[in-house]
């Protein structure tokens, strides 16, 4: 009886789990099917978004960027309302680190935006980047367009032929942006010496300088 009751336990117990899963998939790919929602201009800046590992790393990175007026950290990309840092860090809300580019697209295009992207992270690393592992660490770029998803989807064919091998980058239609804390936001201008600043963030930012010097802000703070 003991070991008829274990096996009923474990039935449930996988039934339970699949059932979650399902859901949780099936979330993803209703997102995948919306529309992408494009946010207006303002002041002839754009805004762009996107997921690359720990949103301290990119909006530092971005925020080196010419052309951008300011990089937000944040969360985008899930199907749960106000998300926080505990709540996704859970894996539950859908929600990955992400940053708000604010861009003068006639100084810096989106594409170029996008070639910033795949330089400055590991583009081939699922679920995670560098030392972060998890869904809300994966690397997504947001579209809000069809021209934005046609850009997006060139830049990661030609980095899957450059590296030879897939590229772990979702593309997907841009829905909503939820601001970060306060304590994240320009976290690596605020705290230079934090260990994981000077071992992770800083190496991503010496990919950017060696990979798209063209495009880094020269002879001006990084705002």
């Amino acid at each position: 009886m003991k070991l008829k009751y274990f096996y009923h336990i474990v039935i449930l117990v996988f039934t339970f789990s699949c059932k979650n899963q399902a859901q949780d998939n099936n979330k993803q790919l209703a997102q995948i099917d919306m529309n992408p929602v494009e946010v207006p201009q303002e002041n002839e800046l754009s805004k762009a978004y996107f997921a690359s590992g720990c949103f301290w790393c990119a909006e530092a990175i971005y925020q080196s960027v010419k052309g951008v007026d300011e990089a937000i950290s944040g969360y985008s990309g899930g199907h749960t309302e106000n998300p926080t840092y505990k709540s996704s860090n859970t894996g539950m809300t859908g929600h990955a680190e992400a940053i708000e580019v604010i861009y003068n697209p006639k100084v810096v295009s989106f594409e170029d935006l996008v070639e910033v992207y795949f330089s400055t992270q590991d583009p081939t690393q699922i679920n995670g980047q560098g030392p972060d592992f998890g869904s809300q660490y994966r690397s997504i770029i947001f579209y809000q367009n069809n021209e934005q998803k046609t850009i997006a989807e060139k830049k990661k064919e030609e980095w899957a032929k450059k590296l030879n091998t897939k590229i772990a980058a979702e593309i997907v239609p841009f829905q909503k942006f939820w601001i970060a804390e306060d304590y994240h936001q320009d976290f690596e201008k605020l705290n230079p010496n934090n260990s994981y600043i000077r071992n992770v963030s800083r190496k991503r930012l010496e990919m950017l300088n060696r990979s798209c010097p063209a495009l880094i802000k020269r002879n001006e703070s990084r705002d």
